[in-house]
């Protein structure tokens, strides 16, 4: 089970780190891959780090969203669509964040 909670933090990772590929910040895509790491690591520090960057990463997503909004609408493309899809990636990214919270124990 601690491998299938990991899964969509894993693959909101790797879709983060190939949206900056995309713009050429290698830096941040070596952070994402980075981050691979200790998000296997069942450690407390280790989970809350992986958690606050997809949190990070889900406001990554929103801002891409209204900066790509607003150059549409610049330029009277249409923009529904994209917004659709940049919002499902930033919930995606947010729902995994919250699939990496600890479970409680029941004694």
């Amino acid at each position: 089970m601690f491998v299938l909670r990991r899964l969509p933090a894993l693959l909101a990772l790797l879709i983060l780190g190939a949206h900056f590929l995309r713009f050429g910040q290698l830096a941040l895509v070596l952070l994402c891959l980075a981050l691979l790491v200790p998000l296997f690591v069942p450690r407390p520090w280790a989970q809350a780090l992986t958690r606050w960057a997809l949190l990070l990463g889900s406001l990554v997503w929103l801002w891409t969203l209204v900066e790509d909004v607003r150059q549409r609408l610049a330029f009277g493309e249409p923009w529904l669509r994209l917004a659709l899809i940049l919002g499902a990636v930033a919930l995606f990214t947010a729902w995994a964040a919250w699939m990496m919270r600890e479970k409680k124990s029941q004694a």
